[in-house]
């Protein structure tokens, strides 16, 4: 079941429509585009974006025939933003986009996610790995790496050290209100290469963020990992993956792109050196054309002989 919402809520730049999706007990917003009979994919943003991180990606994939869906994850933007730290553990999360999955009315999607999405994407891998035909991830590690990395490195564990600060109630959501959203502003601005982010950028996630109780939303998917630590069912990604990663990321190291290329039967890496942790905004093109060569490719439309 799906409904359809007003385009107003769509930048002039997208050709797409905006439905919201049932799936899992919640309704999640979607920003679809491409022939309906195009092969699926699925797009994950991470934080504090919404499904505007891929809105580069979006047209481009659709115009190779592709059906593109770019997700508003739950507690974030328009979609439904359930109450309670519990309701943003990594399996509800994962489990909210195999039910999108077959809302689409398919057996297998291919996933691309960065951040927090690419995370929900190795989940998938682990989890689901026969609702897949491919698995991309964009600047997060694989899980297993993130977790041993984090018991041995202290450098990464400086890093992360603001998971910490997230985990306290109501602070972080007060501050980050601040100056209309000063600190997310800035925190985008200061960790990505000068320009990375318009001003239409910054707009379109400053509304994301007013959007009613989306930022408790969004920082209980770091309260809900710290609380819950889950583990998933294996530890092997089965299904083929691409890992792409701006080497110049500030949240985290390098390293462990390559080392997550150890847990996966049919990896490969691109790592991009000039970029950040923010490659879907720096370098648009170069997602698009990895995606491309990466995904199966579409059926050719039949000629009338």
């Amino acid at each position: 079941m799906s409904e359809q919402l007003d385009a107003s809520v769509l930048p002039d730049s997208v050709d797409a429509e905006s439905v919201v999706v049932d799936t899992n007990g919640v309704q999640l917003h979607t920003v679809q585009a491409g022939p309906e009979s195009g092969p699926l994919v699925v797009l994950l943003h991470g934080f504090p974006e919404c499904w505007y991180g891929w809105h580069r990606q979006l047209g481009p994939l659709a115009n190779a025939g592709y059906r593109v869906v770019a997700v508003d994850q739950r507690g974030y933007n328009l979609s439904e933003k359930p109450s309670g730290v519990a309701s943003y553990h990594l399996r509800e999360l994962a489990a909210d986009i195999v039910g999108l999955i077959d809302a689409m009315d398919r057996e297998t999607a291919a996933v691309a996610g960065h951040d927090w999405g690419a995370a929900v994407a190795w989940w998938l891998g682990l989890e689901y790995p026969d609702r897949l035909s491919r698995l991309a991830v964009v600047n997060v590690p694989h899980p297993t790496v993130f977790e041993d990395t984090l018991r041995t490195d202290w450098s990464q564990r400086l890093k992360s050290a603001y998971f910490l600060w997230f985990q306290l109630p109501v602070v972080p959501e007060l501050a980050t209100e601040l100056g209309d959203w000063w600190l997310g502003r800035r925190a985008l601005e200061s960790t990505s290469r000068p320009g990375a982010f318009s001003a239409t950028d910054l707009d379109r996630y400053r509304r994301a963020w007013s959007e009613p109780g989306a930022m408790t939303g969004m920082l209980n998917w770091y309260r809900a990992a710290a609380r819950y630590r889950p583990q998933p069912v294996r530890r092997r990604v089965s299904t083929p993956t691409l890992v792409l990663w701006g080497a110049q990321d500030q949240f985290l190291n390098a390293a462990m792109a390559r080392e997550s290329l150890q847990y996966c039967d049919d990896g490969e890496l691109e790592l991009v050196d000039e970029a950040t942790h923010w490659l879907l905004h720096e370098e648009p093109g170069l997602v698009v054309e990895a995606l491309l060569e990466f995904l199966p490719e579409p059926p050719r439309p039949q000629t009338e002989a």
